[in-house]
């Protein structure tokens, strides 16, 4: 058996910033979820459809592994990032850095593992790795997923193999910290700008406050859609609320890092920021609630209701940005 020592393998809520925060803590940067989440300017918002999709897709965060990018830029990190088709030169990535003494990064679709608890492909999940045998892989998963966990080799090839959406390369990771990384406080008021201005200026309608408006409108309609949208609806509310996101699409989580910048900074900014995600956090609960409902009773109404509080979210968090905007 190949063991990393003094792991703390303590499961967070998202799966990006629970292996950011592994690989973190080994190299004596020990940050809390919501400050790795904001630094990381992690918050956005994406409603994606397409012919081929049987469901539309609602995201709370940048795409896999931009956080991770923006981390380590923020916080002057050397990352270093491995991809390749061959599935031998893949181990060879991540066995060298354990064999090391270093947990990795592994960008892998959750389907596969033997822990995990639902079917669902997820192309862009992300654990840590920090020990393997001649059966199992030893990683580090979210707390709803265990949080120190094992899987056999054969599944993590698998899951490492896997294409389709969302998916990279046999991704793995490590980061190393200089001997002055960069204080994260000076960091906060860049990458909330960062956040802002991405969310404020969409490149497309899907995305920022747009796509939630975008959303706001096409939410009612779901129950129309083929298969069998009950379902789906069930399975959209459990992606909001609790597969990952911290709650609420991961405004809790923002919400949190702007209470914990407040403490750090003084901004009337800030605070209008902060009260507001404190806002659109419940009024995210109540679309998953409802979207929930729909699922279950098969009721328009509910997600009537929905689409309302939608175009109220698109309105909030706005004002929220562009307050932010102007630290």
């Amino acid at each position: 058996m190949t063991m990393v020592e003094d792991i703390d393998a303590r499961g967070m809520e998202h799966c990006e910033t629970t292996a950011l925060g592994v690989l973190l803590r080994h190299q004596g940067i020990d940050l809390s979820e919501p400050m790795l989440f904001g630094l990381g300017s992690g918050l956005s918002f994406v409603y994606w459809d397409s012919k081929s999709m049987d469901f539309p897709f609602l995201g709370g965060r940048v795409k896999p592994f931009e956080l991770t990018r923006n981390l380590a830029a923020a916080l002057r990190l050397e990352l270093v990032v491995e991809e390749t088709t061959s599935p031998r030169k893949a181990w060879r990535h991540v066995a060298e850095p354990v064999d090391a003494g270093r947990p990795v990064g592994l960008q892998l679709d959750s389907h596969h593992l033997d822990y995990f608890s639902t079917e669902a492909h997820f192309g862009g999940h992300v654990v840590a790795m920090y020990g393997y045998d001649e059966r199992d892989a030893y990683l580090v998963d979210t707390a709803p997923q265990g949080g120190a966990v094992r899987t056999s080799l054969t599944a993590l090839a698998r899951a490492r193999a896997e294409r389709g959406p969302m998916t990279a390369r046999h991704r793995s990771f490590t980061i190393t910290a200089p001997s002055r990384p960069a204080s994260p406080r000076d960091r906060i008021i860049p990458a909330i700008r960062s956040c802002a201005d991405a969310f404020l200026n969409p490149p497309i309608a899907n995305l920022g406050y747009r796509g939630i408006e975008k959303a706001a409108g096409r939410v009612p309609k779901w129950l129309q859609r083929g298969g069998d949208p009950r379902e789906h609806l069930r399975r959209a509310a459990v992606l909001m609320e609790t597969a990952g996101t911290g709650g609420a699409l991961f405004r809790n989580l923002y919400r949190d890092f702007l209470a914990e910048c407040a403490q750090l900074i003084d901004s009337s900014h800030l605070r209008t920021g902060h009260t507001l995600y404190a806002e659109a956090a419940t009024l995210w609960t109540q679309v998953a609630a409802l979207v929930s409902a729909a699922g279950g009773s098969g009721d328009a109404q509910d997600l009537a209701r929905a689409g309302s509080v939608l175009h109220e979210l698109s309105r909030l968090e706005r004002e929220a940005m562009r307050a932010l905007s102007t630290l």
